[in-house]
């Protein structure tokens, strides 16, 4: 129906439509479409020409319509004819199409209105409001879009939550801590000592931990280190030979034969005091040559070591006495090449 209507009335915007059809008088145009308010429109000021003829609001209205047209036609004695009922029309296009003249339906349609209509049909506007009722699907554009921006936000998201965990300054603080000999030197005798505890203190049974069938985990036995012994001989004997094998007589020599604290000028030594600071190097190195001597050569020192004890003490050691002349050698290359980095 919006084919047929005024081109005036077509190029309206709806807003424009109720404005002209208040500023006319024509009533009960609350909720027509744009195309029945054409409508209506049309017919209530192609009959209503004399009343509203000279308003300058309508008069493009007029002269569309004259174009249309061709030529003015003297308006004939109205005919009264019957409107028809269309499913979907409101009163007031009903009373619109009642109130049309029958000169009306005697008008030629001349080319251009044909023309107009024709193309009327599939306007722009038209073609747009379909458009924008289909559910079209997403490009490929436009998945890769989201995409992106959910992978951009969950990167954000992560590193976010990185950073406000502290674990950066947390691996920060334990590396500066484990870069040191000293630190180098602490892990490789821990190493000595978590092997040579359960040959000193052995474990014993204390209790059972029952299965729990719903997790299908089976009896799961405790054990613990047995802490009598420590009032016991076969506790102290292995512990004092390693003590002193693998830190007393090694510190000893680390002091006293310190190339580091030899470096030192007198005047820093006067400022500062005497440096108690043991060699790495020193220590690695005899820490090696006494382990070579009482653990490889069965050395007793004038039956200071206790021959039983050396046996246990190898047998407990990862390695043997291997083991501990392959610490020694990884604290003496680590203790030279710190020294090559500080000069």
């Amino acid at each position: 129906m919006a084919s047929s209507t005024n081109s005036f009335l077509r190029t309206q915007r709806k807003s424009e439509l109720l404005e002209l059809a208040e500023s006319v008088g024509l009533k009960e145009t609350d909720g027509l479409k744009k195309s029945d308010l054409e409508v209506a429109l049309d017919y209530f000021l192609a009959e209503k020409q004399h009343t509203h003829g000279s308003n300058p609001r309508v008069a493009p209205y007029y002269q569309s319509r004259a174009r249309a047209i061709g030529s003015p036609v003297k308006k004939e004695a109205p005919l009264p004819i019957e409107p028809r009922k269309r499913r979907g029309t409101s009163k007031a296009v009903t009373q619109a199409l009642t109130a049309v003249p029958a000169v009306e339906a005697t008008l030629a349609q001349t080319d251009e209105e044909s023309e107009a209509a024709s193309t009327t049909a599939l306007t722009p506007a038209h073609d747009l409001s379909l458009t924008e009722r289909l559910p079209l699907p997403a490009s490929p554009a436009d998945v890769a879009r989201v995409v992106d921006q959910g992978t951009v936000a969950l990167r954000e998201r992560v590193t976010t939550l990185y950073k406000d965990s502290g674990f950066t300054e947390a691996s920060y603080n334990t590396r500066d801590a484990l870069s040191t000999v000293t630190s180098i030197l602490f892990c490789i005798n821990a190493f000595e000592v978590y092997h040579l505890r359960k040959e000193v203190l052995t474990d014993r049974y204390a209790f059972t931990i029952p299965s729990i069938g719903l997790l299908g985990t089976p009896d799961y036995p405790v054990e613990v280190p047995d802490m009598f012994l420590l009032l016991s001989n076969s506790f102290w004997n292995p512990v004092l030979l390693w003590t002193f094998t693998s830190i007393i007589i090694p510190a000893f020599f680390g002091f006293y034969f310190n190339l580091s604290a030899a470096r030192q000028n007198d005047a820093r030594r006067r400022a500062n005091g005497y440096d108690f600071v043991i060699d790495p190097l020193i220590f690695s190195i005899a820490k090696g040559v006494i382990t070579y001597i009482v653990y490889q050569q069965g050395v007793t020192l004038g039956g200071w070591v206790d021959p039983t004890s050396v046996a246990r003490i190898n047998s407990a050691i990862y390695g043997g006495w291997k083991g501990v002349l392959t610490g020694t050698f990884i604290s003496g290359v680590a203790s030279f090449y710190d020294a090559v980095l500080r000069n």
